[in-house]
């Protein structure tokens, strides 16, 4: 994660105005900032669509629209003059050592663009886009294959017999050779797919032992 966030972030005090964090956006062309208490913890996040509440309801003064157009506390945003008032939370963030594709499943899943990123006392140290993670994909195919080969082979291949070549096309990695056992080859299939940069991999890995657990018949009973 460190490699793709963005580390020098734009945050808001939880006592901002609404002028300060409207100019703050215009200024550092930004569409949302992490909003952090006096210990620098992720409190919540404000994104354009909640400081656009105050225009979207401006002259709304039958009660009546209000009343069917609010919906997730928009109306209270309207009126909103602080941070701690227009914020959205809790925050959806992801720690420092979360994968990439971890990160893109945790915005998918909760419907994000963007995730602050904070250490294990929830202190902000970054921010991840989406933009972030697909620039991943840009990575050359050089520096994917040397991950894969000193990341995933070096670092959890420790069989003696195992030769693996590795070459990357386009981010594709396909794998060659042959390996001590099955559970090898699918542990380097798996990690492969996680480092950053890999589209897909395609494995082509023999093995000499199946040592996958199967159960031949009922388990008897004493």
């Amino acid at each position: 994660m460190g490699d793709v966030m963005t580390k020098a972030v734009v945050s808001v005090d939880e006592n901002a105005s609404y002028r300060e964090i409207v100019d703050l956006i215009i200024e550092r062309r930004c569409s949302a900032v992490p909003v952090v208490d006096s210990g620098l913890r992720v409190i919540g996040v404000i994104s354009e669509t909640d400081l656009l509440r105050k225009i979207e309801y401006a002259g709304d003064e039958d009660p009546r629209i209000f009343e069917r157009r609010s919906r997730r506390g928009e109306r209270a945003k309207a009126s909103a003059r602080t941070a701690s008032e227009l914020m959205s939370g809790p925050p959806i963030v992801a720690l420092t050592g979360t994968t990439v594709a971890a990160a893109a499943r945790r915005m998918d899943a909760e419907s994000v663009k963007r995730l602050p990123v904070v250490d294990d006392l929830g202190r902000l140290v970054g921010i991840v886009s989406r933009g972030d993670l697909l620039k991943t994909y840009l990575r050359p195919d050089a520096d994917v294959q040397w991950d894969v080969e000193a990341g995933v082979l070096r670092a959890f291949l420790v069989d003696d017999t195992a030769s693996v070549t590795v070459s990357v096309k386009d981010g594709v990695v396909t794998l060659s050779g042959r390996v001590g056992r099955y559970t090898s080859a699918e542990l380097v299939e798996r990690l492969s797919r996680q480092v950053a940069g890999v589209v897909e991999v395609s494995s082509g890995l023999t093995y000499d032992v199946d040592d996958r657990v199967a159960v031949a018949g009922p388990i008897p009973f004493f």
